[in-house]
């Protein structure tokens, strides 16, 4: 069972402990802790479980987690925290990708739920924001004691199996079975007919934390933050100790415009190490592969490198659209010529369209004199037919000598 509380970090001195707020960007007292909800027999069943379920943990649902927990703190807040979970599910595999925070409510019988209204406009907003991939609700997260989910949380949870996903999992991680209940008459004999009580019960499953490029770049550079903070507010009372007789020290404060600069250079220099990091891997893994081929080994012991077409394929591919990722450089004065030549041939082109234009308004009308000539010549062909005939011009209603 994970860790989901925030990272305590107590300071030496007389005060009483203090943790860091990602929140706050500084250090703050430590309050009381948060109501954890009434503490219960524990319902996490003996027995291990059998449904074959794997999850796979994103770090950003645990950073999502205990940022809402040092919000509470901060806040003194005294109701219970707990939100919702987002993820998907392929067969018995469950990620857990995404989590939110949720308000709660009390209901009739003065049991603790979240507020139906509320959770389902936001998890709709969730869903129209998570589209490629679609993420679905797959479970849910509270704080809770050590020795796992208890009866409050029955609740909270059957109101989210009756509602939205009847195989959601709480944060923690365990899924959720129906077991009969063990009395102490359980040895008695049971009746024809009867039913037994079957009660729901938590079995804790296996997880693995499984992380992407870009969360390994947020989570580092939280990490050096956090570290550099941290190091610099336990130093903090001895440099200040040491500076007694320099009050007017000068203090560099940044602005917020350029706080968020730096934090996008860090970034982005996180992004060029990683970066880095995998060129330097596909750099030496065709390295061993052409000294394999060359029998270079360096000792008698190394296993020769084994090739693999579907990587060699996937460099290959890669190296041919870096030419159109990152074009050639060139010098201002062959930018220059480049940009005359092409503007000397769109001139030239409108000039051809002109002309083509022209041609094609000269052909309508010769086309034009000829259909005309061509219906004049029938007429007169229709009318000497009729005069032919003996006809002559009485008989041929309409008819129009034409011009011999």
């Amino acid at each position: 069972m994970p860790n989901m509380t925030a990272s305590i970090r107590p300071v030496i001195g007389p005060r009483r402990p203090v943790y860091w707020s990602i929140v706050y960007n500084k250090f703050l007292p430590t309050p009381a802790p948060p109501p954890v909800m009434n503490p219960t027999r524990s319902l996490v069943s003996q027995k291990s479980s059998d449904s074959g379920l794997h999850i796979q943990l994103h770090p950003l649902v645990l950073l999502t987690v205990s940022d809402q927990i040092t919000r509470h703190l901060a806040r003194q807040h005294t109701e219970p925290v707990l939100g919702g979970l987002l993820g998907q599910q392929n067969g018995r595999e469950v990620t857990l990708e995404h989590a939110f925070e949720c308000p709660v409510t009390i209901n009739e019988h003065n049991e603790i739920i979240m507020v139906a209204s509320w959770f389902e406009e936001r998890l709709q907003q969730l869903k129209d924001v998570h589209k490629s991939p679609a993420l679905e609700l797959v479970g849910w997260w509270a704080i809770a004691p050590p020795s796992g989910p208890t009866g409050a949380y029955l609740p909270l949870h059957q109101q989210i199996l009756r509602d939205y996903n009847e195989s959601a999992l709480p944060l923690g991680i365990f899924e959720s079975v129906y077991e009969a209940d063990i009395t102490p008459d359980a040895k008695d004999m049971q009746v024809d007919g009867e039913e037994g009580k079957l009660s729901i019960k938590f079995r804790e499953l296996p997880y693995s934390v499984e992380t992407g490029e870009s969360e390994m770049i947020g989570i580092d550079t939280i990490v050096q933050t956090s570290g550099t903070a941290s190091l610099n507010a336990i130093q903090e009372p001895t440099k200040r100790a040491h500076s007694k007789k320099d009050k007017q020290r000068s203090e560099t404060e940044l602005s917020q415009a350029d706080e968020e600069l730096v934090a996008n250079l860090t970034t982005r220099l996180n992004a060029v190490r990683t970066l880095e990091s995998r060129i330097s891997l596909i750099k030496s893994y065709l390295s061993s592969l052409a000294h394999s081929g060359l029998g270079l080994q360096d000792s008698e012991d190394d296993k020769p490198t084994k090739l693999s077409h579907p990587i060699v394929r996937d460099v290959n591919s890669l190296l041919s659209h870096l030419s159109i990722l990152s074009p050639a450089e060139q010098s201002s004065f062959t930018t220059e010529v480049i940009s005359q030549s092409n503007d000397v041939q769109l001139i030239s082109l409108l000039g051809q369209l002109g002309e083509s234009v022209k041609s094609m308004r000269e052909l309508g009308r010769q086309t034009a004199i000829i259909q005309a000539s061509s219906k004049a010549a029938k007429s007169r062909l229709e009318y000497r037919i009729a005069m032919q005939m003996g006809g002559g011009e009485d008989h041929i209603p309409g008819s129009m000598p034409g011009p011999y």
